[in-house]
């Protein structure tokens, strides 16, 4: 008869919740950023190779509406062969509120 060593099991160990993110472009948790901010954060975290597409919509004259809508156009976008709000630029002319 032969018997087979089975690894001891390890006690389960609680995991501690991510930190908060300092800003969007930080690592953790973006639960208590803007919503803006969230959004650049969550595009970044996903795809880290879009941070200058993300920066330059986060550092253009928008208020924070226009942002946060360019990021969503720009977010959509990336789904979305062909769209032309894949281009920040484009996203951010779209946004951006003309005085009279």
């Amino acid at each position: 008869m032969t018997t087979t060593n089975t690894p001891a099991k390890k006690p389960a160990t609680k995991r501690r919740p991510p930190q908060p993110a300092a800003n969007w472009k930080s690592k953790g948790s973006a639960a208590e950023l803007a919503l803006d901010e969230q959004i650049a954060h969550g595009i970044v975290t996903d795809r880290p190779d879009l941070m200058p597409s993300v920066e330059r919509i986060m550092n253009a004259a928008l208020d924070a509406d226009g942002r946060q809508r360019a990021l969503e156009l720009f977010r959509t976008a990336l789904t979305t062969p062909g769209d032309e709000y894949r281009d920040p630029r484009v996203a951010i002319a779209r946004c951006t509120t003309t005085a009279p």
